[in-house]
C-alpha cells in the first residue's frame, strides 16, 4: 500500500497537476484571444468601474442573498472558500507545492484550516440538497453538477478522516490513498467542468455578456432564477 501512495504523491500528482494547468492556460489563452482580437474596438466604451464593483460584489455574495436563497449562498460561498484555500495553503499541501514546484506559500492556522475543512464538508451536501429539492435550482442543475460536488466533497471528507485516525473506519494508508486519489481527479476535472470558473471568473466578467444587457437584465435573470426576493 505505501508503494501505491507514493506513486499517488509523485507521478500521478505531477501529472494531474499538468493537465490542470494545462487546461487552464489553454482557456485563458482562449478568453484572451477572444477579448484583444473579437472585442478590441469595443472594450473601450466598457463601463469599467461598474465591471469591477459588480465583480467583487460577487466576490462576497451577501448582498445577493434573498430570503429563500440565505442558506444556499453561505453554503455555497463556504465550500468555495474552503476548496480554494485548503488545497494551496493546508501545511500538508504546502510540502508537496515546494517539493513539485519549488515555491513557499504560506499556511493557515491550524484551527482555521479545520474549521473550513469541516464547513465544506458539511455544505456541500446542503448545496446538492438545494439543487436537488428545490424547483427552481433542480430544473437548471444536470447530473454534472452533483459529479461536480461529489468531486469537492471526497478530498474533503477522506483528508480529514486520514487527518483524525480515532474516527478513521480504514487504515490511515488506504483513506490517505483514497484522499490523494481523490484530489488528483478533482484536479483534473476543473478545467473540463464548471469549476474552471475559479480561475476564469475575471475574465467572464469582461465578456460584452456581461456588460452589454439592457438595463436591468441582471435583475430579471435573478427573478427568474430565484424569485422575487433575489437582490442583484
Amino acid at each position: 500500500m505505501n508503494h501505491w501512495l507514493d506513486l499517488a504523491r509523485g507521478p500521478l500528482f505531477a501529472f494531474s497537476l499538468l493537465i490542470m494547468l494545462l487546461g487552464l492556460v489553454r482557456h485563458v489563452v482562449l478568453q484572451v484571444h477572444g477579448l484583444v482580437t473579437r472585442k478590441g474596438p469595443r472594450l473601450a466604451r466598457a463601463p469599467w468601474a461598474t465591471i469591477a464593483t459588480a465583480s467583487l460584489s460577487w466576490a462576497v455574495p451577501l448582498r445577493h442573498m434573498g430570503r429563500r436563497t440565505t442558506l444556499f449562498t453561505l453554503a455555497s460561498f463556504s465550500f468555495h472558500l474552503g476548496g480554494v484555500l485548503i488545497p494551496l495553503f493546508l501545511g500538508a499541501h504546502i510540502v508537496l507545492w515546494e517539493g513539485l514546484l519549488g515555491i513557499s506559500l504560506p499556511s493557515l492556522d491550524g484551527r482555521v484550516a479545520e474549521v473550513l475543512t469541516v464547513l465544506t464538508i458539511v455544505f456541500v451536501p446542503v448545496v446538492a440538497g438545494y439543487r436537488s429539492f428545490v424547483r427552481r435550482a433542480r430544473d437548471i442543475s444536470r447530473a454534472s453538477d452533483f459529479v461536480i460536488l461529489l468531486l469537492v466533497w471526497l478530498p474533503f471528507a477522506t483528508g480529514f478522516m486520514a487527518a483524525h485516525p480515532a474516527l478513521d473506519p480504514l487504515p490511515w494508508t488506504t483513506m490517505m490513498l483514497l484522499h490523494v486519489l481523490s484530489a488528483e481527479a478533482l484536479l483534473i476535472s476543473i478545467p473540463f467542468t464548471k469549476l474552471a470558473h475559479i480561475v476564469l471568473f475575471p475574465f467572464n466578467r469582461l465578456s460584452e455578456v456581461h456588460w452589454q444587457l439592457r438595463p436591468g437584465a441582471g435583475e430579471q435573470v435573478a427573478t427568474a432564477l430565484y424569485g422575487e426576493e433575489a437582490r442583484v
